[in-house]
């Protein structure tokens, strides 16, 4: 017998719910889209006419009968609304990152836990395809053994917007913003590492929130490298990953954010395919081979949600997880504080 759809509310109307979140609550079937929440009432109203509107969130947690709140509100809010959300019993997705600090996030575990319900996050860098294809030649020992791991998350925008991810000084800036994934990623594919060795710098005139930094993660015999900046204006280097048999180099960003931009609803399974033009090289000694990336996937996250809300599995990232990102993003910004290596307590 086919379960009944999730009741879905959002949190939010911006770049986020719009791009990353309301195409797949509203396309898979496994979701009713039943409540949004912004100031935005003449859009949300112009573009969901059959759905809930609320001016607040507050308002949305305290009448929505959505079972599964998505929280894509600003980085400093998290925690209040995923708190509140979990209290009125909704489980919850919040937009990466988790929260701002690791306290928080430690109450919304346990809150979570004492409920019974779902507390995930949303780290959908996982189903790139460019990852995706990494993971693949790691676990085929197409590389050899790893000695270098080197990841990017660059853009060009040198000036300073007027947004608040680029404003605010609390869960601000690119090492939350895209840093984020990049921790993920590879806490993912590594395991936690030994120690850190950060520089998380603020370098645009009038910034107030850092926009350029290296973190080298120290692994017992690798090295992983996690870079992003703002003033990368040529060819976007996404990936480079040395072993003993070979190395792997990748540029450009999965399409799937952009297709999402574009309107392209996730109805295909070819709607995440990169073109040739796109995909990475594995060079040997003497060898140089185009590598087909694998197909990216953004959806599976939501499958993964769906099944752990009605079939009681596991999520597809857990609260715990993620809570390692922000321990990790509060270890960069203290040895770069201090201009020191630290290691990564258990």
């Amino acid at each position: 017998m086919a379960l009944a759809p999730i009741k879905t509310a959002v949190i939010g109307y911006g770049f986020s719910a719009k791009t990353f979140h309301i195409p797949f609550v509203s396309s898979l079937p496994e979701f009713e889209l039943v409540a949004i929440s912004s100031s935005q009432r003449e859009a949300v109203v112009s573009d969901w006419p059959t759905v809930e509107h609320y001016t607040t969130a507050d308002d949305l947690l305290v009448h929505s009968d959505a079972e599964l709140v998505i929280i894509t509100a600003p980085n400093d809010v998290h925690f209040c609304l995923a708190k509140q959300a979990l209290e009125s019993n909704k489980h919850v997705v919040l937009e990466k990152p988790f929260v701002t600090n690791v306290s928080d996030g430690e109450t919304l575990i346990a809150l979570a836990a004492e409920k019974g319900l779902v507390l995930s996050v949303y780290h959908n860098r996982r189903w790139d395809g460019d990852f995706l294809t990494v993971k693949k030649l790691i676990a085929e020992n197409r590389l050899g053994e790893l000695k270098s791991f080197e990841s990017h998350f660059d853009r060009f925008r040198p000036e300073v917007r007027q947004r608040w991810r680029e404003q605010t000084t609390n869960g601000g800036g690119i090492l939350f913003d895209l840093g984020s994934h990049l921790i993920d990623q590879a806490i993912t594919l590594f395991g936690l590492p030994d120690a850190i060795t950060a520089q998380c710098l603020i370098m645009r005139e009038g910034s107030t929130n850092v926009d350029y930094f290296t973190v080298v993660l120290h692994y017992p015999n690798q090295l992983t490298t996690l870079h992003g900046d703002l003033f990368s204006a040529g060819p976007n280097k996404r990936f480079s990953v040395k072993g003993t048999k070979g190395s792997y180099e990748k540029y450009g960003l999965d399409p799937q954010e952009a297709r999402l931009i574009a309107g392209v609803l996730p109805v295909d399974g070819s709607w995440a395919d990169e073109t040739v033009d796109q995909y990475g090289r594995l060079y040997g000694a003497e060898t140089t081979e185009t590598v087909s990336t694998e197909r990216g996937c953004y959806q599976q996250y939501f499958l993964t949600i769906a099944n752990a809300i009605r079939l009681k599995t596991a999520p597809p990232v857990s609260a715990e997880q993620a809570l390692w990102n922000i321990k990790l993003i509060e270890l960069a910004m203290e040895s770069s504080r201090l201009g020191q290596t630290l290691p990564v307590a258990l």
